[in-house]
């Protein structure tokens, strides 16, 4: 017998062996395998090799143990029980490894039989399938055997399979008991979020029995015999607190009523939609019911609904109910409704607005102004007439001016008058154009559906009217108006309701965060689709996942109605909407490069036409590699920049970015059309690359190297990165130039600018804080003599003061804040002095003011000295 480590290595391979035996055996259920796997034994092993084995739950398993057993390969061991289990134990050396591996191999390949065996099993004939059932054979199962073995081993919360028997034979089915009018307040108080959604529920469920009856007469003539009017009407009653919603639809029977109505979450649309399956799509898209719950929103502001009903194949009925039971009965009046269906609400004590026409007829422009059919609502109307007026007292003229007086009669007996009548008005007057085909709608038609949706009282300065197919299908159209809100950027970033969702022309919702990206939020229009998965109360969207492919969609269509935009039209939509764009291109990655081609800036190429990216790249020099930019508040600042000199002197084109957003907006854009973009303002400008300009360069740095050193490491040691020679100027004798990852002085001071932003910020601190390099012109008369002084004596107090002035106007024309302001006007003050020939240390003269005052203190003084000795002499007398 080998060591302990080759006792457990050989126990761990024999226990993969052994799993390998019961899959396959357990797959097979039969004798043949056995024989299989007997036979690789011998080839495997040899009888100087011992087994331990106890007894074995698996009757399969126990039986291939057998049998190796009687070809004396196995040794039982004395201790054996039924619940012990199997453990396998092998001395074998650690030469025999590759036999063991040959052995599973053939035991993994055994396991593919089964497959073999299924299909096989599958050709059987039927009759002898059921010949050979109850037939025991050697080594064979069968399923029925398998799943009392299965059952026996399984334990649930420690019960037996004869208990769970017993308990299942022994078991008594009940059914859930509910209290329908509790469950029907849960139902409806929990499935919509807002009272007024039961208008939009009753007219879609009148349109739909509108088009169900039309769709019938197709096919039957005879069906709108009793009433060739498809309409839906609505009218108050506030005397008596009703409220009726009537349809000249299909109507229901008896049994509709009861199944219908009766039954929660039954659709009666869903079931006449199965029974159109042969008609064609255009047919059945109109038809909106699908839950069978929208009828019960009625008791979200009623107590008790009524619902008289006239269908064409029976009599007319009443449905009654308060939400906890109902009644049916058959209408003793006959078939006053000849067809349709009148829904009759007791409103609720708070739910007594919805008497008011104007709010009815308000709630119908917004949910169901597109519905296909005609809706009216009863409401009063102030119109002007003329009455008769008698007039008794009036004398009669002679007859000799009969006619003249009878036509004086005439005028006088009659007066105007306003009076109030009552009659059904037309609701849903605006027509859903983006059903029809683009090419079919007039100009003049679109700009008075953008007036409807809007309420604005100008046209549209664009709009795009598409069918999007896919994922999700859907028709749209949008606009751009031509002014923006008010307050867009205020609300930048919140809900909008720019983007109205209809589904089959009902009125979803507009309150949408992602249906529009936050810089596209102007936009405004529709989307209808027929196929969107709503919630059972159709207020909301089930996957998101659709909005993200909706999303999508309308935004390149947006992008691609502005890129289409007129030359005129686009300058004033980019005048009005700049600033949305730039921050498009901050927020938006995936549309970055449509967004960037969008964009204009003022330029040095022109005085007033702003350019696009597309024009600067076409005009860009031979082997200039980069677009040059500059920002700053004004274009007259940014034009006499020291930055620029050099760029504009060599005729190189600059793009002057003089809104707040443009440089955070640059800083997004890393390039265009294969151009980097570089800011004039930051290091990294390269004009001249070829060796002529380098080797100039490297022999000015030579010669300014005392000065630069003297710069960064003793007049300004504390204020600079480094000192070195520009090579962007050519009239300023310096700049200060931001590192290619920091703040421009334009950027620092939006930054610094912010309504919100912290008086110690670390972030603007840090920006802030950051040292700049000061770059000096070789060129220019005062960097020459601070040359010559720094040369002769590097301590003189005058050449520190001129490069501390140096370097604080440079921060200024760099568009930087001073830190130390009160020294700068100190030496500002002493140029002055020295300029006018004024001693530095002459004092200012004191205010005329404090000397009259003295003079006044003496006088007074003098006064009470005069008054005391006359006082004196007084007494004495």
């Amino acid at each position: 017998m080998g060591g302990a480590s080759v006792a457990i290595w050989a126990w761990s391979n024999m226990l993969i062996i052994v799993t390998s035996f019961r899959v396959c055996i357990m797959a097979l259920y039969g004798l043949p395998l056995v024989v299989m796997l007997v036979v690789s034994a011998k080839m495997y092993f040899s009888k100087d090799e011992i087994f331990y084995c106890c007894c074995l739950t698996d009757r399969q398993l126990a039986s291939l143990l057998r049998s190796l057993f009687i070809h004396g390969y196995l040794i039982a061991c004395k201790s054996c029980s039924q619940t012990c289990g199997c453990q396998l134990l092998s001395t074998m050396a650690l030469s025999r490894s590759i036999r063991l591996i040959g052995l599973l191999v053939i035991f993994l390949s055994v396991a593919l039989l089964p497959y073999g065996r299924v299909e096989a099993e599958d050709e059987v004939e039927e009759p002898t399938v059921k010949q050979n059932v109850g037939k025991g054979h050697s080594g064979q199962t069968t399923d029925d055997e398998v799943a009392q073995r299965e059952e026996e081993r399984i334990k649930i919360d420690g019960l037996s399979s004869a208990e769970m028997k017993v308990i299942k034979e022994s078991a008594k089915k009940y059914e859930f008991q509910s209290k329908t009018n509790r469950i029907m307040k849960l139902i409806i108080n929990s499935l919509y979020q807002n009272k007024e959604i039961f208008l939009r529920e009753l007219i879609s469920n009148a349109s739909d029995a509108l088009d169900k009856i039309r769709l019938i007469s197709l096919t039957d003539p005879n069906a709108l015999s009793s009433s060739e009017e498809l309409s839906v009407r609505i009218k108050a009653d506030p005397e008596n607190h009703l409220l009726h919603i009537t349809d000249t639809g299909i109507g229901m029977t008896k049994e509709d009523l009861v199944n219908n109505l009766g039954t929660i979450a039954r659709s009666g649309t869903s079931e006449f939609l199965s029974k159109l399956l042969d008609s064609t799509a255009e047919k059945q898209q109109d038809l909106i019911g699908q839950f069978g719950v929208g009828f019960y929103s009625a008791f979200l502001v009623s107590d008790y609904v009524t619902v008289i009903s006239k269908h064409n194949d029976d009599d007319q009925y009443i449905w009654s109910s308060d939400s906890s039971s109902f009644t049916i009965a058959k209408d003793p009046r006959g078939p006053t409704l000849k067809r349709g269906t009148q829904v009759t609400l007791h409103l609720k004590e708070e739910a007594y607005d919805f008497h008011e026409p104007d709010t009815l007829k308000k709630l119908v422009v917004k949910y169901s102004q597109f519905i296909n059919f005609d809706i009216f609502i009863w409401e009063s109307k102030t119109v002007t007439v003329e009455e008769k007026v008698e007039d008794a007292g009036e004398e009669t003229k002679p007859e000799a001016e009969d006619g003249k007086v009878e036509e004086e009669k005439e005028e006088k007996k009659t007066k105007k008058v306003e009076k109030t009548i009552w009659d059904w008005v037309k609701i849903n007057t605006v027509k859903p154009i983006w059903m029809r085909k683009s090419g079919d709608v007039e100009i003049s038609e679109y700009n008075e559906f953008y007036k409807s949706i809007t309420k604005d009282s100008e046209d549209p300065l664009a709009h795009v009217h598409f069918t999007a197919e896919g994922e999700v299908t859907f028709k749209s159209i949008l606009y751009v108006p031509k002014h923006g809100p008010h307050d867009m950027f205020q609300n930048y970033g919140k809900g909008t309701e720019s983007i109205k969702l209809y589904v089959r022309r009902v009125f979803i919702t507009d309150n949408f965060k992602d249906m529009m990206p936050n810089y596209l939020s102007f936009i405004r229009g529709v989307v209808d689709s027929d196929d969107l998965p709503l919630n059972v109360s159709r207020e909301m969207l089930q996957q998101h996942k659709l909005l993200k492919v909706i999303k999508k969609k309308l935004v390149r269509r947006a992008l691609d109605m502005i890129k289409k935009m007129d030359p005129e039209k686009y300058e004033e939509f980019y005048k009005e909407y700049s600033t949305n764009l730039k921050l498009g291109i901050m927020e938006d990655p995936t549309n970055r490069t449509r967004l960037s081609k969008l964009l204009r800036f003022a330029s040095s190429n022109h005085t007033s036409k702003l350019t696009s990216l597309t024009e600067y790249v076409q005009r860009m020099k031979e082997k200039q590699d980069a677009i040059f930019y500059i920002a700053g508040p004004s274009r007259a600042e940014v034009e006499t920049s020291p930055f620029v000199e050099q760029l504009l002197a060599d005729g190189y084109e600059v793009l002057y970015l003089t809104e707040p957003v443009d440089e955070h907006a640059m800083q997004s854009l890393p390039e265009f059309d294969g151009k980097k973009f570089q800011n004039a303002a930051k290091e990294g400008l390269k004009l001249r690359d070829d060796e002529k300009t380098k080797e100039k360069q490297k022999q000015l740095s030579e010669i300014f190297e005392p000065l630069t050193k003297w710069l960064q490491f003793t007049a300004l040691k504390d204020l600079i990165e480094k000192a070195v020679i520009s090579e962007r100027l050519t009239k300023s004798p310096s700049a200060l130039v931001a590192s290619s990852f920091g703040w421009s002085g334009n950027m620092e001071r939006i930054m610094r600018s912010q309504a919100y932003s912290k008086s110690s910020d670390p972030t603007q601190d840090f920006y802030a804080s950051q040292k700049k390099t000061f770059e000096i012109n070789p060129r220019h008369p005062i960097i020459k003599e601070l040359l010559r002084r720094v040369q002769s004596d590097p301590n003189d107090s005058k050449a520190i003061d001129t490069a501390k002035l140096l370097y604080e106007t440079a921060t200024l024309r760099s568009g930087f804040a001073l830190k130390d302001q009160v020294g700068f006007a100190e030496r500002i003050e002493k140029i002055l002095r020295g300029s006018m020939d004024i001693p530095l240390d002459e004092p200012v003269d004191e205010e005329a003011e404090q000397e009259e005052k003295a003079e006044e203190e003496a006088s007074e003084a003098e006064a009470a000295s005069e008054t005391e000795k006359s006082e004196t002499e007084h007494s004495e007398l």
